[in-house]
């Protein structure tokens, strides 16, 4: 199943990740604002990934 993730997709899940995470951490650290404004941030990444696939798969 991994096998078919590229390096991009990966460093895109992993930044992903992180962003939520870090978000979490603020968030229990009592910075919620900025936890809010971190924790946007995933969805949009994940959705530039999204994009970055369609653009490759027109191209085939």
């Amino acid at each position: 199943m991994y096998k078919n993730f590229t390096l991009a997709d990966k460093l895109l899940f992993a930044s992903a990740l992180l962003s939520l995470v870090y978000s979490e951490v603020l968030f229990f650290n009592g910075d919620t604002t900025a936890a809010i404004f971190i924790g946007i941030w995933v969805p949009s990444i994940l959705g530039f990934g999204i994009y970055l696939k369609l653009l490759k798969g027109d191209k085939k």
